[in-house]
């Protein structure tokens, strides 16, 4: 197992420096940071600030150069507010990982669990009824779930009930003067909610298709036919080879959620990783977008690689390929 988790390390290393390069050169291609001094009555200020920063160097030297400060921790300025970028990506990463752990835990739990039963339970009015609402949640845009869930589930109680707080808060993840144990999860289950409906509705469809597959498979029948129990069957055998294809799909979403949900975030004012992207790109914050878009990709790399081992676990022929 050690030998294959290092070689898929040992592929993933090139795959994220290369992808590190090509991000890094489309941004300094996209973005000018020097933008700002255009419209300076000073001629040389321009040519002075791109010396500066080294954007008068071919473009392998500025990646170089980059990416020897990046290793040490010196990932840049931000042009929108003179902060170090380090700072403003953990403090942003960190929001949005309370969001992402929150939701896939929830989203995970409940989509296999939909999944299994409506496989199981194939064509029943159960699994009618989960396959309609998974219809619904994927084709339901999120701003508008969140907007609805905002009014139905914090404006309208508030109002209806005459109370002096929403029941829950739609704003940031904590409260500024109010405290206590309950402050928290207040603030955390409309955008937790608003991020898991259109996951659990894909992720049990996938669960589903992968246990119907699984059931009707030869290794199970022969299962059945040595008088194991149904549940010993569907748990020891169906369900660990089902899990191989949501783990693909689980790898990809999850590793492209760290790169910031920005409806939500936007939608219940987080600021997290969706946050600083949007706005960071309206401000051509060339700084913290290369350093936004290569994060993203490690994390994303990251969690291929993670599924990679899961394949391993799951099923030991795969640590033999």
């Amino acid at each position: 197992m050690l030998s294959y988790v290092a070689r898929r390390l040992a592929y993933s290393i090139p795959v994220l420096l290369i992808a590190s390069f090509l991000l890094f050169a489309f941004v300094r291609a996209t973005f000018d940071p020097t933008e700002h001094l255009r419209a300076s009555r000073d001629p040389h200020a321009v040519e002075r600030e791109r010396s500066r920063l080294g954007l008068d160097k071919p473009v392998v030297v500025q990646y170089k150069d980059w990416l020897v400060k990046f290793v040490q921790g010196d990932w840049g300025e931000s042009s929108r507010s003179q902060e170090r970028v380090y700072p403003m990506i953990k403090r942003a990463l960190w929001n949005t990982l309370q969001l992402i752990f929150w939701g896939i835990l929830i989203s995970g739990l409940i989509a296999v669990g939909i999944g299994i039963f409506s496989a199981v339970r194939q064509y029943s009015i159960a699994d009618y009824a989960f396959t309609s609402a998974s219809f619904i949640g994927l084709a339901m845009p999120p701003f508008w779930f969140g907007l609805i869930a905002i009014q139905f589930l914090a404006v309208g109680p508030k109002n209806w009930f005459h109370l002096a707080d929403p029941p829950l808060f739609f704003v940031g993840l904590h409260s500024v003067t109010s405290t206590g144990i309950l402050d928290y999860p207040r603030h955390l289950v409309l955008p937790v909610l608003t991020l898991t409906v259109q996951i659990i509705a894909s992720w049990s469809r996938y669960e589903r298709a992968s246990m119907l597959d699984a059931i009707n498979a030869d290794y199970v029948r022969a299962a059945r036919a040595k008088g194991l129990s149904p549940r010993q069957v569907i748990i020891k055998h169906a369900f660990r080879n089902a899990l191989i294809p949501l783990v693909t799909v689980m790898a990809l979403d999850i590793g492209l959620l760290f790169g910031g949900l920005i409806i939500t975030e936007k939608i219940f004012s987080i600021p997290g990783m969706g946050s600083l992207f949007f706005d960071s790109l309206l401000q051509g914050d060339a700084a913290v977008l290369v350093v936004w878009t290569v994060v993203t990709a490690g994390f994303v790399i990251l969690f291929n690689l993670l599924a990679d081992v899961a394949y391993g676990a799951l099923d030991p022929r795969i640590r033999l390929a």
